[in-house]
């Protein structure tokens, strides 16, 4: 990311809370500095800790209240990829339509963009006389490879568990 997109990125920032009349804070802008020098998915608890281990004292209410004005004002995406898993966040700023799938086995979250996607939208769109402003689509998947590198453990299967315990 160039500086001068961070430069629009904060004055959106400071747009949006000028709006709202809020505070422009030091912690406010460390996070959002944070989370763009990240190029993944991640939880507001991994925020957290990556601020702590880089020396940056924030309290978790701050992480969790900044995250959620940042979603407020379309500078994040918030996701709830499934009931089990924890939401997670991404960058919003100039990012591209994109989809997502998550392994059901680690949670990992992989991006995918495919155009057929934005031909299909625009049929919908057609068809139902509605003008549609963007998507989500997710996948939920079992990686298939056999020593998947993100894969914690592999879930056992009953046979397994069976010659385990004889």
């Amino acid at each position: 990311m160039t500086p001068n997109t961070f430069a629009l990125i904060k004055a959106t920032l400071n747009e949006y809370l000028a709006k709202k009349g809020l505070r422009r804070t030091e912690e406010r802008y460390a996070i959002l500095k944070e989370i763009y020098s990240r190029e993944d998915h991640f939880e507001a608890e991994e925020l957290y800790l990556a601020m702590k281990v880089k020396n940056f004292i924030v309290s978790r209410a701050t992480v969790y209240n900044t995250l959620d004005l940042l979603v407020d004002c379309d500078l994040v995406i918030k996701h709830q990829f499934g009931n089990k898993i924890s939401s997670r966040y991404e960058k919003a700023f100039e990012r591209r339509q994109h989809d997502h799938l998550v392994c059901t086995d680690c949670q990992r979250v992989s991006e995918f963009c495919d155009p057929r996607l934005m031909n299909i939208q625009k049929m919908v769109g057609e068809l139902m006389e509605a003008d549609i402003h963007h998507h989500s689509l997710t996948f939920y998947a079992s990686c298939l490879k056999k020593n998947c590198e993100h894969r914690k453990n592999a879930p056992e299967t009953s046979s397994e568990s069976n010659r385990k315990s004889n």
